[in-house]
């Protein structure tokens, strides 16, 4: 019997320059990310995500930015990212940290690869230079955290008063539209939002959003489609 052929080669994502920065090492938060995780692995899996499920192929994958640091600091909340085109900085909350193992260390080590993944998305998805709306900016980066599997427990599809309404309410519902409209769905949305003259997408927002990239996309309008979204989570329930 022959050999098997040998798999395929991984994609060469075009991975930036990773870095870690802690501004307390004596903070209870950074002992326990280190024994969470490995940072330059959760980092690298971090963009390997985005790339993955937001862009798919090497060749859509954005290359523009060159470094992304995460700052380990203790502050209320959980994480945002800040930047440049070209350089990113994910601030990662060490209060966060702490409080996510209350329930246990493995809670800990999935929370900050959840966080981490969602961040990275801002480092990397389009906006329609910045006209998007924040709702749908956040669900698309707990889209790719979901899509992922690195969904904390507490997350279940809903419905809510609005589509946009942000986070994992969002993202469920890009998740539903791509179940029901194919797998490139939320890709092509990403593309759309790029309002530049190399946007690998067809269709385009032009110089603003509009939510008619939803009516382009799928043939409805995104308040038909939310209106269905609902419809069947409530006749589930």
């Amino acid at each position: 019997m022959p050999p098997p052929p040998p798999p395929p080669p991984r994609p060469e994502w075009p991975i930036p320059t990773l870095n870690v920065r802690v501004d307390d090492l004596a903070h209870p938060g950074a002992k326990l990310f280190f024994e969470s995780v490995n940072p330059a692995d959760a980092l690298r899996d971090a963009v390997t995500a985005v790339f993955q499920w937001l862009y798919v192929t090497t060749a859509s994958a954005p290359a523009h930015v060159r470094t992304v640091d995460l700052i380990l600091r203790a502050f209320p909340g959980v994480a945002y990212t800040t930047g440049t085109h070209t350089a990113k900085q994910i601030h990662l909350s060490l209060t966060h940290v702490v409080a996510s193992a209350s329930a246990s260390p493995a809670r800990a080590r999935d929370e900050i690869r959840g966080v981490l993944t969602h961040e990275a998305v801002h480092c990397f998805q389009h906006n329609a230079r910045g006209t998007c709306p924040s709702g749908l900016v956040e669900g698309i980066a707990d889209w790719v955290r979901l899509r992922a599997n690195l969904a904390p427990p507490h997350w279940r599809a809903r419905p809510t008063d609005r589509w946009d309404a942000g986070y994992d309410a969002t993202a469920y519902f890009l998740a539903w539209l791509e179940a029901r409209h194919g797998p490139r769905t939320v890709p092509a949305l990403n593309a759309a939002l790029d309002s530049g003259s190399d946007a690998a997408s067809s269709v385009s927002v032009g110089p603003a959003y509009d939510d008619a990239v939803f009516h382009h996309l799928t043939g409805s309008s995104v308040d038909d489609l939310w209106r269905a979204y609902c419809a069947e989570l409530r006749a589930r329930a």
